[in-house]
């Protein structure tokens, strides 16, 4: 029999109090720090503070979507993440599914950590890799290309190169925790599936189209819908890294532009509004993509 106290048996109670850390942390970390979501509507003074600073209204949010950035940001921002979407996404489910397929246990496994490997590389050592090897006077690509008779190129300086460099490390950098998450929904499958497939006559594609990727649609979903949610939250710090002056009109994006505004030129009301205007516009694209993905396959986040 179990004790009553104040309504909740004793389990509850505990379990009560071991979610109540997380909900005190939660509290104190995400919630009273939007009340400088009110820096946006003013012209922020530091030394006044934010109840003594001036009332502009939504003259900050109007200079960020009047201003020159406003469109250079948002095309690059968007187009980092289209190339994300298009590559690096699709990329992740090819490995898993080609993964799932090998037999040998002790291949796979050395594959598997091999690619998993660079994702726990600090993004800071991962951007001076990069920048080692594309070195344009010891880098290990431009000492092959001179090799071969052609001219070395500092391609980090080349504003038509950073979406190929800043898309490929990424790839490097995530395809293989995202693969886990994937193999990780393959393991769900029941092998009777396929034997049954086989007796039916099913080859390895037809297996593949029938069983493996319906098994997995509503991971890809999810995943799906949390890219989508984070379109304009690009990795800040590996374009903060990767870029210079010379590449901005490619590799400047929202977040980077908030850096330099916030933190650099001690703007913070516009750097505040920016912010928000991005946090604003990522919850409008999770809830259109969750609210797309429930109609059309119908999975979702909620």
């Amino acid at each position: 029999m179990k004790i009553k106290i104040n309504g909740f048996d004793r389990d509850q109670k505990m379990l009560y109090l071991i979610l109540l850390p997380f909900i005190i942390w939660y509290a104190v970390f995400m919630f009273k720090p939007m009340y400088g979501l009110l820096i946006a509507f003013k012209d922020y003074n530091l030394f006044r503070g934010i109840s003594g600073s001036e009332w502009v209204g939504f003259r900050n949010f109007k200079e960020f979507l009047t201003s020159p950035y406003f469109y250079a940001t948002l095309k690059n921002t968007l187009m980092l993440n289209l190339y994300s979407l298009c590559l690096e996404f699709p990329f992740a489910i090819l490995i898993a599914l080609m993964l799932n397929e090998v037999k040998n246990k002790y291949f796979k496994s050395i594959v598997q950590t091999a690619s998993f490997i660079p994702y726990f590389i600090a993004i800071v050592v991962a951007t001076g890799i990069t920048i080692n090897v594309l070195s344009p006077s010891t880098g290990v690509v431009n000492v092959i290309m001179e090799k071969l008779g052609f001219e070395k190129v500092y391609f980090l300086s080349k504003p038509e190169f950073f979406r190929g460099i800043f898309t490929g490390l990424n790839i490097w950098k995530t395809t293989g925790f995202n693969a886990v998450i994937y193999l990780a929904a393959l393991t769900s499958v029941d092998e009777q599936l396929y034997e049954a497939a086989k007796i039916d006559g099913a080859n390895k594609f037809k297996q593949l189209r029938h069983i493996t990727i319906p098994a997995i649609i509503p991971t890809i979903v999810v995943m799906l819908v949390l890219k989508v949610g984070s379109m304009l939250n690009v990795a800040f710090e590996t374009v903060l890294l990767l870029y210079q002056p010379a590449t901005y009109s490619t590799a400047d994006v929202i977040s980077t532009y908030v850096y330099r505004t916030g933190m650099l030129m001690q703007d913070f009301g516009l750097a505040t509004a920016v912010g928000l205007f991005n946090a604003l516009v990522g919850f409008i694209l999770v809830y259109s993509a969750n609210k797309w993905s429930k109609k059309v396959t119908q999975s979702s986040l909620w």
